[in-house]
């Protein structure tokens, strides 16, 4: 056994000593004895507490590997989310003034992808454990919303249909206004009396729509999203923001920020988390790669009361940005990459000079990198107001509001 005082917490949230020597659960300021494999240390036990430590409230927290903080009191997670956005602003020479950090609350997950498997006596759906490949079940959990636990019991079914003991099946699961939408990987081919099986399961579960792999194999109602004003029916696995909260937290600031601009840009629109509701206001040009969400867009809009135009284009952002002339015809531009962020398209924002910016980000590190970009081009950045959707994880977003200043 060896004895180590925790210095800091790792950008994946595990506490680091000396060495360095990585402990997970553990926090900074704390002494820890364990044993060293390699640099993790195992078997962990607290000799010297921190005065930010509390009791996890969720009981599967040890075995569940799906939060990462609940041994940390709520305000030190919350200061710790808003330094790593410091840290990686500092890393490309950039001071920026955190406004606030805005957490999601307890239980209120709507989307979660749920591993399950077969086992000698049944079957086992639930999230996988702390650094390991087994399934920990989860009852109790205190992350998910209600709505969202009432998948368990299907994914625990539709492992017994077409689930195998040695394949997990990811069950994404997502909570929509009318049912739970299922969309499952890695389970066996489809056959008649698998598609039998599973429409029962829908049926018995009362999901709104059930997929397996590519393909729908039971749509007993459409499901739907209320965005804005619209309803959006999105296609099966499609990317949704975590929490209505989050999603909430992240519109609240993109309809601050370009407030008053009557022609608006979404880069990396998916089904119109942005576009739909600044439609109220404004002309949106909604620009995404994956034609079934910008046809989810679409749809929700053209059914939608009371909403400006909304013109839709299928584009790679990544390999084929819009240039600056195109964007020179907006006032303001709304862009949420993926966590690869977005240099290319980035480049061609600075250099259309347009006026206003609204960046959402759920990497940190890669939206430093961006916006030093856009700050060198003659941008100013506004307050980051921090988003936490995934309370407990060391996952953080965050929004961010550019001007462009130069004569």
């Amino acid at each position: 056994m060896s004895r180590h005082r925790i210095e800091r917490l790792g950008h994946l949230g595990d506490g680091i000593a000396e060495g360095p020597v990585h402990a997970p659960l553990t926090l900074p300021g704390e002494t820890v004895e364990g044993r060293l494999e390699g640099t993790r240390l195992a078997d962990i036990r607290i000799v010297t507490p921190s005065s930010n430590r509390v009791t996890p409230p969720c009981r599967h927290f040890r075995a569940c590997g799906g939060c990462r903080l609940q041994h940390a009191e709520d305000g030190f997670v919350a200061e710790w989310k808003m330094e790593q956005v410091r840290t990686a602003l500092a890393a490309q020479g950039i001071t920026a003034e955190i406004a606030r950090i805005e957490t999601s609350p307890r239980g209120s997950r709507r989307r979660a992808t749920f591993a399950a498997r077969r086992t000698k006596k049944g079957a086992m759906a639930g999230f996988h454990g702390r650094a390991s490949g087994e399934i920990t079940e989860i009852p109790d959990c205190t992350l998910l919303h209600p709505d969202l636990m009432a998948a368990l019991p299907a994914a625990r079914d539709l492992a017994l249909a077409g689930g195998s003991r040695k394949a997990v099946l990811d069950v994404a699961s997502t909570i929509c206004e009318n049912g739970i939408d299922i969309r499952a990987e890695g389970g066996k081919s489809l056959d008649g009396p698998l598609r039998q099986n599973l429409a029962d399961i829908a049926a018995r579960h009362d999901l709104a729509r059930l997929s397996w792999a590519d393909e729908v194999v039971a749509a007993r109602r459409a499901p739907v999203l209320r965005i804005g004003r619209a309803m959006v029916t999105p296609p099966p696995g499609a990317f949704l923001q975590a929490t209505a909260e989050g999603a909430a937290s992240l519109l609240s600031e993109m309809r601050r920020i370009t407030d008053g601009s009557k022609r608006v840009v979404d880069l990396f629109a998916g089904c119109g988390t942005f576009a739909l509701p600044l439609a109220e206001t404004a002309h949106v040009h909604a620009v995404e790669a994956d034609a079934g969400m910008l046809s989810a867009l679409d749809h929700g809009w053209r059914h939608a009361q009371g909403l400006k135009p909304v013109t839709c284009e299928k584009r790679d952002l990544f390999r084929d940005p819009l240039t600056a002339a195109e964007l020179a015809n907006h006032d303001a531009a709304v862009i949420d990459p993926p966590r690869a962020g977005a240099a290319a398209q980035t480049a061609e924002l600075a250099a259309s000079r347009i006026s206003t910016i609204a960046f959402a980000s759920c990497n940190p590190v890669t939206f430093a990198r961006d916006a030093r970009r856009l700050l060198e081009s003659g941008y100013v950045a506004g307050p980051i107001v921090v988003v936490d959707q995934f309370r407990w994880s060391a996952h953080v977003e965050l929004v961010a509001e550019f001007r462009y200043t130069r004569a």
